[in-house]
């Protein structure tokens, strides 16, 4: 019997204890249901508010495309629903700019949109006598310039037609390292009836090159080496066409001696 009125006493004990773990379980229950019902009601007043529609739209990485195309091309426009824009199609559309390399969309809190792109490298300028078409790094010659203005940064291509010559003068340019393409600053396209492809240039440092498109960047790369053993007063062409030589130009000092021979 005292081992019976034991178990009975013990199982006493334990109720209430089950009780008050039953009483907590119950108001956890009560706190998460309460806490997801308010967070629903946040979600719908959200949705509902302008805070879930775009409110900026920002633009990043872009130097020759001005903002207004870049967004006006991804389609995206202030006052819609910043959870059903569509990404893709926006990429899609921002990169079918020629200038474009490729282009990426992220979301800012609470309604910021960031439109952030790459652009082609911008390697040189056709002149049409009077407006400038840039020439980027894939070869592609940009018939709609955003940039407008005269090119600073870039060498100017001058009686080049669009045809091949001048698809292969930008391949050729492609191939240059930067610090090459800086120092040039014009080049025009002078065909011989021996070489239609040849070309001559003016550089920023007061040489002028004789070349042909055919060899170009093969040869143009070693222009630094060469003209570092030149003298820098002395002016004049370099000839890359065949091999690599410089003649001066002629002075007013040597014309008279001459005269006077």
């Amino acid at each position: 019997m005292a081992v019976e009125k034991g178990k009975v006493l013990s199982l006493e004990d334990r109720i209430p204890k089950i009780k008050e773990h039953r009483r907590r379980k119950a108001n956890r229950r009560l706190i998460f249901l309460i806490s997801l019902f308010f967070l629903l009601i946040m979600l719908v007043i959200y949705f509902q508010s302008p805070l879930s529609h775009i409110n900026e739209i920002k633009v990043e990485g872009n130097e020759s495309v001005p903002d207004k195309i870049i967004i006006k091309n991804s389609g995206l426009k202030k006052g819609n629903n910043i959870w059903k824009l569509d990404k893709k199609e926006a990429v899609k559309n921002i990169e079918e700019l020629q200038e474009i390399k490729n282009a990426k969309i992220k979301l800012g809190f609470p309604n910021t949109v960031y439109l952030q792109v790459k652009e082609f490298k911008t390697i040189a300028y056709v002149s049409t006598g009077t407006e400038f078409h840039p020439i980027l790094e894939n070869g592609l010659i940009v018939v709609n310039n955003h940039e407008g203005g005269v090119p600073v940064s870039a060498p100017i291509l001058s009686s080049f037609k669009e045809d091949g010559v001048l698809e292969h003068m930008a391949k050729e340019l492609k191939e240059l390292p930067p610090e090459i393409i800086n120092v040039i600053s014009e080049i025009y396209y002078t065909p011989k009836k021996t070489d239609k492809y040849h070309i001559t240039l003016f550089m920023n440092d007061g040489f002028e090159v004789s070349a042909t498109i055919l060899s170009f960047s093969e040869k143009m790369v070693h222009y630094p080496s060469f003209v570092s053993q030149l003298d820098p007063k002395i002016k004049g062409v370099i000839d890359l066409e065949v091999g690599s030589f410089f003649k001066a130009y002629e002075t007013k000092e040597s014309n008279n001696k001459n005269e006077g021979e």
